[in-house]
């Protein structure tokens, strides 16, 4: 789950990284209220789950009331790459003396945490690593032995920051990393961090993404969570206990097992199609999960044809091919399936199927086959 710039800040100074005061605010008088309490000049913030926003226009500085007013107004509401702004930040304005850029994450391929820091702060990473590969050091973490400060000093020593900061870097690094753990993060990211005139770092802005499995473990922090800014596709699969993950592309995926789903994605990919999405129904779905399933799928209006890749096991594909047919009663279906029903009544399952004869619903009996016909249906 991805969390807004001062939701992550929040969690910042919980773990003693040093953020600037500032307030959310979900209205101009809240803004303008939070801007007086502060003392200006203040930095008025767009919250969204999207980078950019300085560029977009999201990011204004108020020297005075009628600014803070004029700069909150003119935000809120503002549409930045897709995303509608609902929520203001507003924080007291920094002096800037250097900006770096930091971060720690899961780095899926070595299975342990990588710290990384860059003296090119204030711009996207694509852009430091474009300009200059070696801008960006990164150190893996042992999680046995977690964070030490040498870790922080061969960072700050190789990026080439200023000396006398490389220590108060290093310690912030710590604390970032601290958070990274205790928070169970699988991304947090400080750009620009922040070295003032008087020589303070500071984190000025807050990227952080937490695992969502580990939510259980944190209530406050599930409850920063906000559906309206949520993928609809992806809501509405989790509201029906389906794990869904919305993809670009127009053939819509079900099968049942993780292992499956991905080896139907690979398939559909190498026939020269783009899946839509990943929807694994799990082992022993019954007719009403699959019912559940074809509607997720269908909400996305990017769908052009469905392939459903069953191979039967605890799941019977009688019960799937049940689940069928009621979602064509129940829905009206307007793309074209393609079916494949291999395993536990694999037989009784085409039977159905067949009895019912559902409008543009297609059988085939192996995986790649499936996977060439609903390519070449969903053209």
């Amino acid at each position: 789950m991805d969390l807004l710039e001062y939701q992550g800040k929040q969690l910042f100074a919980k773990h003693g990284v040093s953020v600037p005061e500032g307030r959310p605010a979900a209205s101009v008088q809240e803004a303008v209220e939070a801007a007086d309490d502060l003392g200006y000049p203040v930095v008025i913030k767009a919250q969204v789950l999207i980078g950019g926003r300085g560029k977009a226009g999201g990011i204004k500085l108020a020297n005075n009331r009628a600014e803070a007013e004029e700069h909150a107004r003119a935000i809120l509401g503002m549409d930045i790459r897709g995303f509608t702004v609902h929520e203001l930040y507003v924080e007291k304005a920094s002096e800037i003396e250097e900006e770096y850029y930091a971060a720690i994450l899961l780095d899926r391929s070595t299975k342990k945490p990588l710290a990384m820091l860059s003296r090119m702060g204030g711009m996207d990473v694509e852009e430091i690593a474009e300009r200059d590969p070696n801008a960006i050091i990164r150190i893996h973490i042992d999680p046995l032995i977690g964070f030490q400060a040498y870790h922080g000093r061969r960072l700050g020593y190789e990026a080439g920051i200023a000396g006398d900061v490389v220590r108060p870097v290093g310690a912030l690094l710590a604390k970032l990393y601290e958070t990274f753990v205790e928070e169970d993060a699988v991304l947090v990211e400080v750009n620009p961090l922040l070295v003032t005139k008087d020589r303070q770092v500071v984190a000025l802005d807050s990227k952080f993404t937490v695992d969502g499995n580990a939510l259980p473990r944190h209530p406050e922090t599930a409850a920063f969570r906000d559906p309206s800014a949520e993928d609809p596709q992806e809501r509405m699969a989790r509201e029906r206990g389906l794990t869904y993950v919305k993809l670009d592309g127009n053939i819509g995926i079900l099968g049942n097992g993780a292992g499956l789903v991905m080896a139907t994605l690979d398939v559909v990919a190498q026939q020269g199609g783009q899946p839509a999405n990943f929807l694994d129904a799990g082992g022993g779905s019954k007719a009403d999960a699959v019912v559940s399933a074809v509607e997720v799928i269908l909400s996305d209006p990017k769908v052009t044809a469905v392939l459903f890749n069953i191979f039967g096991g605890i799941t019977r594909c009688d019960e799937v091919a049940r689940g069928l047919i009621e979602a064509f009663n129940q829905i009206d279906v307007k793309v074209p399936f393609v079916v494949r029903l291999d395993g536990t009544n694999d037989e009784e399952g085409r039977r159905l199927l067949a009895e019912a004869n559902l409008p543009n619903v297609h059988v085939e009996k192996t995986m790649l086959g499936a996977a060439a016909k609903v390519v070449e249906l969903a053209r």
